[in-house]
């Protein structure tokens, strides 16, 4: 049986701590009456708002919250959901931007993730998006509400909205889901697809990170990729390169290859005993402690790319880098 949540979610005494909802809807009428109490009880309560939607919600939301609209702050969603690390990132700096000097004592926002246009890869990726900003803002102030439109959305999507969010909001009041499934428990690790055989590039790597640094840079310009790109695939290879020499046996093996509208680079290393794949994915999405000299490079590189899969297995690690062309 699932337990009816008080939406306005206040623990007097005790400071605040995520909430991840979400608002599965079939109507305008229904994507407001969760909405603007949300945002109205958020404004008294002196707490910063934040409406990350379709340009059609946003018009919706400024006419019904009326002079109330000013003090929120509004984000066109395909401007913000464009890669899950920096998108990850993004809603990073806005809470600690908001809550670090005391201005504000919890953030809370409308997120709506943009599925329309992704393939299936990119869909899985952002499925695991939502998933993973149950353990990765664990421990912060911020209430997060993800609405799900079932007008425009493919069924599988809405049914992973159950998987990812510990509540969903139905009008004002919200409840556990009965679906929903622990991001470290085993159910969202998955095998990477094989790499192709034919048309890839391949080069084993030890300690000299310069010749990977070479082979990565002179392969992604004649598969097609701009400097500047592939300058960024350089770096987030490196990073992952050295990790597998500090980490993974002092060896490795990289393989470059190019799909219709992407270049990806996997890096392998070849000497550690690898770990839980279960828990494996989750590497780069959460945030490094800034106080620590090591450990930002897989953050670093999922700001990079447009998309990065961490596969951990008995084998070892692979981390697969994806570059769009365009």
């Amino acid at each position: 049986m699932n337990t009816v949540i008080d939406m306005h979610g206040k623990q007097p005494g005790q400071a605040p701590r995520l909430v991840h909802q979400g608002l599965v809807y079939g109507s305008d009428e229904a994507f407001l009456t969760a909405t603007v109490p949300f945002c109205l009880d958020g404004l008294e309560q002196d707490e910063a708002v934040l409406a990350v939607t379709t340009p059609a919600n946003i018009d919706l939301l400024r006419q019904q919250l009326g002079s109330a609209a000013k003090s929120v702050e509004f984000i066109g969603a395909d401007d913000w959901y464009q890669a899950p690390g920096r998108t990850l990132a993004a809603y990073y700096r806005y809470v600690d931007e908001r809550t670090a000097t005391g201005r504000h004592r919890q953030v809370r926002v409308i997120g709506e993730p943009v599925w329309h246009g992704r393939d299936v890869l990119e869909t899985d990726e952002w499925t695991r998006y939502e998933s993973v900003i149950n353990v990765a803002f664990a421990d912060c102030p911020a209430w997060i509400v993800c609405p799900y439109d079932t007008r425009a959305l493919p069924e599988a999507v809405v049914a992973d909205a159950r998987r990812t969010h510990p509540q969903l909001v139905t009008g004002p009041a919200a409840e556990s889901s009965s679906h929903y499934a622990d991001p470290l428990g085993g159910t969202w690790g998955r095998e990477l697809s094989p790499a192709p055989a034919d048309g890839k590039a391949v080069l084993r790597f030890d300690a000299d990170l310069t010749a990977v640094r070479s082979f990565v840079h002179d392969t992604a310009l004649s598969l097609g990729m701009s400097r500047d790109a592939a300058g960024r695939l350089v770096f987030a290879a490196n990073e992952v390169a050295t990790n597998a020499i500090q980490h993974g046996g002092g060896a490795g093996e990289i393989t470059v290859w190019r799909t219709s509208h992407r270049v990806i680079c996997d890096v392998k290393d070849l000497g550690s005993a690898g770990g839980p794949a279960e828990a494996g994915w989750v590497l780069g999405y959460l945030p490094p402690d800034p106080k620590r000299p090591h450990g930002h490079g897989l953050w670093t590189v999922r700001q990079l790319c447009d998309l990065a899969e961490v596969h951990t297995g008995d084998r070892g690690t692979t981390v697969r880098l994806h570059l769009n062309l365009v």
